[in-house]
């Protein structure tokens, strides 16, 4: 296990988890397709091209790195996915202080993310958003940060309350976003978004267990 990434290895991990996102574009479509009107993929398609893109760029810092990645993303994915998904990043980037990527800059991360998040759209656990997973996943994460844990320990616990946080959006209504004039229709489907941050997740948590090896 390691201690913790450089800022290369930093950008390798982003830039597998843009990767994941485009792979998974049907997927998102389709998911929007059951409560939306179908863009969710091809944007986040779109936004995380630019991300992947954007990790190649000569940053000073991880946190420069995070902020410069979700700039990319709101500036080209388009729609309002976009803006809160770039919101992510930047939020993140605004809580990493670390010139290491170790497991209390990923739950920073994940931290400054949702606050960020939350602040922008205001969306709360239950309202089957993005939210119904990212939160779970940084409650788990904080946790998860006890004395000699790895970031690859931190990350495969994220990891998983995000994906059980993201099948838990099938029970929810829609209260905020384009599906909440579709009220209780939205009940049995995922949340588009929360699959998007499950995803995203997985793969970090791959990338890093697969390193580790």
């Amino acid at each position: 296990m390691s201690a913790g990434l450089d800022l290369s290895d930093t950008r390798a991990l982003l830039s597998a988890a843009a990767k994941a996102v485009i792979a998974n574009k049907d997927r998102l479509t389709k998911a929007d397709q059951d409560i939306g009107d179908g863009d969710h993929g091809v944007g986040m398609a779109r936004g995380f091209a630019a991300f992947d893109e954007a990790t190649a760029v000569q940053y000073d810092s991880i946190p420069d790195l995070f902020r410069g990645c979700g700039k990319a993303l709101m500036m080209a994915s388009g729609g309002a996915s976009g803006v809160v998904f770039g919101t992510l990043f930047q939020g993140a980037g605004k809580s990493v202080k670390s010139d290491v990527f170790d497991a209390e800059a990923l739950v920073h991360a994940l931290e400054g993310g949702l606050m960020a998040v939350q602040d922008r759209g205001k969306a709360n656990v239950g309202d089957k958003t993005m939210v119904d997973a990212l939160a779970p996943a940084a409650i788990a994460a904080r946790k998860a940060l006890v004395p000699g844990a790895s970031v690859e320990d931190v990350a495969e616990v994220a990891a998983k309350a995000a994906a059980a946080g993201m099948e838990a959006t099938r029970g929810l209504v829609a209260k905020i976003g384009k599906s909440k004039g579709l009220g209780e229709r939205t009940v049995g489907f995922v949340d588009p978004g929360a699959l998007t941050t499950s995803i995203l997740l997985e793969s970090i948590a791959d990338t890093l267990r697969n390193r580790a090896r």
